[in-house]
C-alpha cells in the first residue's frame, strides 16, 4: 500500500515530468505550425475545440488516478528517471529534434515513404510500410525505435505512460485472487515494449509475451527489460499470431487499431478472440473517438491533417463494440483517459 507522503511524491514527479515535455512540446511547435497541414494546405476545423484549460484540467485528473491506482495496488509502475538515465535522455532528446527539420519537409511535401528506404520493407504489408506521422523510417527503422517513446511522450505532454498505465485496472480486478504464475499476458502490437515493462514491474512471475511486426522495435523492447524477469518477444503480424488458440489469459492491445485499415481491423480482432481462453479479457487502449468528448472532437478532425495517420478519420467513427462483438467478444467497460479510451472485452465460457 502506498503512502500520502509517497502519492504526494509521486504526483509531483508526474506533475514535474508533465512541465519538462510540456517544454520540449513548445519547443519542436517553433518548427511546426499548427495550422498547417500536409501538403502545406491549412488545417480545416469544423467540429469544437478544447481550451488548454480544459486540456490540463483532464490531464491532472489523469494523473491523480494514477496515483490512486498505484495506492490501492493496480500498478507498481512508477519509475523515477534519475540522474544515470539523464544522458541518454537528452541524447534522444537531441536526435529528436535534429529531426524535426526533415518531419517538417516531409509533411509539407506529403512524403511519408521514407520506410521504403531500409532493407526488406517490401515484405510488409502495403499499410504498414510506411511513414506514419511522418517519422523518419516509420515503424522498421533503429532510429524510428530509438526516438519512438520520447514522439510520443513529447506529443502527449508526458502522459502517455499513466495513459496506458490505465489498462491495468481491469487486469488486476480480472488477476485479482489468482495466482499470477499461472496466468498468461500477450501485449499485440507491442513496440518498444513501454506497457510490458509496467506490466513486469506490477506482475514479476506473470506468463508475459509481446507480439510485433517490426524487428527493430522488438530489439528496442528487449533493451527496456533487460533488468527484469524475462518475457517472450515475437516477431509476426497480429493478423496471423503464431499462438494456439485458447491459449491466453489476457490480450492486450496498445494504440494500434487506429493504424490499421477497417477491414484489417476485423481480422486482429478475431485473431485476438481465437487466442484468449474462454473468460480471458482483452483490454484495449486507443486514441478517443468522436462523441466520445464532443467538445474535443475537433481536437480529434486536426490530427490526421497534420500527421501521415491514413486509418485515423475511419477509425474516429468506427464502432469498436460492434467490431469486436463480430468476432466474439462481449464489451464489458469503457473508460476515458485524457487522449486515450481504454475499453475491455471478455471472451464468453
Amino acid at each position: 500500500m502506498t503512502s500520502p507522503f509517497d502519492m504526494a511524491f509521486r504526483l509531483a514527479a508526474n506533475t514535474a515530468r508533465v512541465g519538462w515535455y510540456y517544454g520540449v512540446n513548445r519547443l519542436m511547435a517553433r518548427s511546426v505550425s499548427p495550422r498547417e497541414a500536409r501538403d502545406g494546405k491549412a488545417v480545416e476545423i469544423t467540429h469544437p475545440m478544447p481550451g488548454q484549460s480544459e486540456l490540463f484540467t483532464d490531464l491532472r485528473e489523469l494523473l491523480v488516478a494514477d496515483v490512486y491506482d498505484a495506492r490501492r495496488g493496480v500498478h507498481r509502475a512508477m519509475e523515477l528517471a534519475g540522474p544515470a538515465k539523464w544522458p541518454a535522455h537528452i541524447a534522444r532528446l537531441r536526435a529528436m529534434l535534429r529531426d524535426v527539420p526533415m518531419t517538417v519537409e516531409r509533411r509539407r511535401q506529403g512524403i511519408h515513404d521514407t520506410v521504403r528506404d531500409h532493407t526488406g520493407s517490401q515484405d510488409w504489408p502495403d499499410y504498414y510500410a510506411q511513414d506514419f506521422h511522418f517519422q523518419t523510417g516509420g515503424h522498421l527503422s533503429a532510429e524510428s525505435a530509438r526516438l519512438y517513446d520520447i514522439q510520443v511522450e513529447t506529443l502527449f505532454y508526458g502522459s502517455a505512460d499513466a495513459m496506458r498505465r490505465r489498462a491495468l485496472r481491469p487486469i488486476h480486478d480480472h488477476l485479482l485472487g489468482r495466482d499470477q504464475r499461472t496466468a498468461s499476458l500477450i501485449d499485440v502490437a507491442c513496440g518498444t515494449g513501454r506497457f510490458l515493462r509496467d506490466v513486469r514491474l506490477t506482475y514479476p512471475r506473470l506468463g508475459l509475451a509481446g507480439l510485433d511486426l517490426s524487428p527493430a522495435y522488438l530489439t528496442e523492447a528487449e533493451t527496456h527489460m533487460s533488468d527484469l524477469h524475462p518475457i517472450g518477444l515475437i516477431a509476426a503480424n497480429a493478423e496471423a499470431m503464431p499462438l494456439e488458440s485458447d491459449s491466453r489469459d489476457i490480450v492486450t492491445s496498445i494504440f494500434l487499431f487506429h493504424e490499421l485499415p477497417p477491414a484489417v481491423r476485423l481480422t486482429v480482432a478475431g485473431e485476438i478472440a481465437r487466442v484468449l481462453k474462454p473468460g480471458g479479457l482483452f483490454v484495449l487502449v486507443d486514441s478517443l473517438q468522436f462523441g466520445d468528448k464532443p467538445d474535443w472532437d475537433g481536437l480529434l478532425e486536426a490530427f490526421p491533417q497534420r500527421f501521415h495517420e491514413p486509418y485515423y478519420r475511419h477509425y474516429l467513427t468506427d464502432d469498436l463494440a460492434g467490431l469486436f462483438k463480430c468476432a466474439g467478444l462481449e464489451a464489458e467497460e469503457t473508460d476515458l483517459a485524457f487522449l486515450s479510451k481504454v475499453m475491455s472485452f471478455r471472451k464468453p465460457m
